[in-house]
């Protein structure tokens, strides 16, 4: 079956003249609604996000954060119904407005701001491959201010108290699946590692001769060599021996988050999270690398981005100016 509307040509076979007959009639009404200078009649947001689900997220390599958050852009109710359910062809900026305020009651700017790049781009997709939209929805729609960056130090009394709580013991064997999270948890912030990376390291990736861990994708989309300290080394070497090349720490980021969080309840430490050890690790680092050093090691190719993750006081900058 062909169907030409105003120039616009388009085929596709089918198993019957029926079907045929009822996917033409539906593209002419789509075509001559987009032509007119609206979005298409018979594409919903709901099919912009799907869609682009099942063809662009398997392309990134953070697919799976994708298609949940995805998921969740789409179930936001809007004026007493899911965001997913406007047409394309009603949909208008205060739509968008709508959801980002929404969400912003929920979750930090930031993450609203990050919800909203993806579904920026999602709609951009529809708009110059798929043909579904004519202007671009999110254009004049404000994205709201990043929260400050957190600043979340941990104290040496702190360290002490989640580990405990894992059952962790210095110079006691490792073995229960807590106290490999209280390893991994001691050796972020002894290199500044993220803890994907940290589950992600095998016999591979560690050389203890060369003291390097070798990080083969980094959240930055790169690869990254981590020098290891003596320290770093030594609480890599408590680990239980595993089969060649798989995870040393043997934790899916699932239970080493759940164990985490039994750990702090325990403690009667409620305002801290793993990824702190970063901000605990990079300020640490500060004052033993140079700065070009220290980007190095953590990945950073911005130096200003890096300072948001050293945490240094004025106190401390004043005792080491003697």
């Amino acid at each position: 079956m062909q169907l030409d509307v105003k120039g616009k040509r388009e085929s596709r076979t089918f198993p019957n003249k029926a079907s045929a007959q009822e996917w033409a009639d539906k593209r002419q009404a789509e075509l001559r609604s987009i032509d007119s200078g609206h979005g298409s009649k018979t594409h919903t947001v709901g099919n912009v996000l799907d869609d682009y689900q099942q063809k662009i997220s398997p392309t990134k390599r953070g697919e799976r954060w994708e298609k949940l958050r995805l998921d969740l852009i789409g179930r936001k109710e809007i004026d007493g119904r899911p965001f997913r359910d406007i047409r394309l062809a009603d949909l208008k900026p205060s739509h968008i407005a709508a959801w980002r305020d929404a969400r912003a009651r929920e979750v930090a700017g930031s993450s609203v701001s990050r919800e909203m790049s993806l579904m920026s781009h999602a709609f951009e997709v529809a708009r110059k491959e798929w043909g579904w939209l004519v202007h671009d929805p999110m254009k004049d729609v404000r994205r709201p201010p990043d929260n400050p960056p957190r600043d979340r130090l941990i104290p040496d009394k702190e360290i002490e108290r989640i580990t405990l709580a894992l059952g962790y013991q210095e110079g006691m064997p490792v073995a229960l699946s807590s106290q490999r999270v209280a390893v991994a948890f001691l050796l972020a912030i002894e290199t500044a590692m993220r803890s994907g990376e940290i589950l992600g390291l095998t016999s591979d990736t560690v050389d203890f001769d060369k003291r390097v861990a070798h990080l083969p994708m980094t959240k930055n989309g790169g690869a990254r060599d981590v020098p290891l300290s003596t320290r770093a080394v030594e609480l890599l070497k408590m680990l239980p021996d595993v089969e060649e090349g798989t995870p040393l720490f043997a934790l899916s980021p699932a239970l080493r988050d759940a164990l985490f969080r039994k750990a702090k309840e325990k403690a009667g430490i409620t305002d801290l999270t793993f990824h702190d050890t970063r901000h605990e690790a990079i300020t640490r680092l500060a004052k033993k690398l140079q700065p070009l050093d220290l980007a190095r090691m953590t990945g950073h190719t911005n130096l200003s981005e890096l300072l948001t993750y050293f945490n240094a006081t004025a106190e401390d900058i004043a005792r080491r100016l003697g």
